[in-house]
């Protein structure tokens, strides 16, 4: 289990355990989807670091873990990235890294923090823009916080690790479990989708230059096939 300031994984409290009777996907489909959010989550010790990477998505909680994290002092500037995706332009219309920007200084991280980058389409692209803003700023890093869904921590540490392969890089992100995040997110389908589509590109993107290889367990493999033959397929490469 990952410790930091935060203590370790645990429940969130008053969120609920999803019951099998309010579940859209099966008892097999659950456990081969916990198996892959599982091997997705680095379990990083945290440690102070030089400056944290807030990751755009779909999840706010990515801008809220990165201000416990900025609270709890593990480091001094922030960078929020991310421009829309198909996923977040009805939901944050002015772009991810500003509507989380915009909830870090709600939770009590100081604007002069936070720097901002709002064009990142991908999570190369995430990673080599914050790293210029961070240039142009005159900040050095050589320990580097990345900061996502729990879901995307081992596919944004391979492609950290490609793009910039002269820090350090950790990697966090909310510590709930698979049925917390399930409940917090409320649509099982998408969360089983985005699992399925994280673990390819981390199986396929070492071969197209976009991230280092991670080994991948049989039984990890095996429920990703799983799920893919039962068609949580929407985020899946396009072939």
């Amino acid at each position: 289990m990952s410790e930091g300031p935060a203590g370790p994984r645990q429940r969130c409290p008053g969120r609920t355990r999803v019951s099998k009777d309010q579940r859209t996907i099966t008892d097999d489909q659950w456990r081969q989807a916990e198996l892959i959010w599982d091997y997705h989550q680095m379990q990083h010790g945290l440690l102070p670091v030089d400056v944290a990477i807030g990751l755009g998505s779909h999840d706010l909680g990515v801008a809220a873990r990165s201000a416990e994290l900025y609270r709890a002092g593990l480091f001094p500037t922030l960078v929020f990235t991310g421009g829309n995706s198909p996923t977040t332009a009805k939901v944050f219309p002015r772009g991810e890294a500003v509507h989380f920007r915009d909830h870090a200084i709600e939770l009590g991280v100081p604007a002069e923090a936070i720097l901002l980058e709002p064009d990142a389409a991908n999570t190369s692209q995430n990673i080599t823009f914050s790293r210029a803003v961070l240039a142009a700023s005159g900040v050095r890093s050589t320990t580097v916080l990345l900061v996502s869904k729990p879901y995307m921590e081992r596919r944004s540490f391979a492609t950290a690790r490609k793009v910039w392969p002269d820090v350090e890089i950790l990697c966090a992100s909310e510590p709930l479990e698979f049925d917390d995040y399930l409940k917090s997110i409320g649509d099982e389908k998408l969360v089983l989708d985005m699992l399925v589509g994280d673990l390819q590109r981390v199986i396929e993107y070492p071969k197209l230059g976009f991230a280092i290889e991670q080994e991948v367990p049989e039984d990890v493999h095996a429920a990703c096939e799983s799920l893919i033959h039962d068609g949580f397929t929407s985020r899946l490469i396009a072939s």
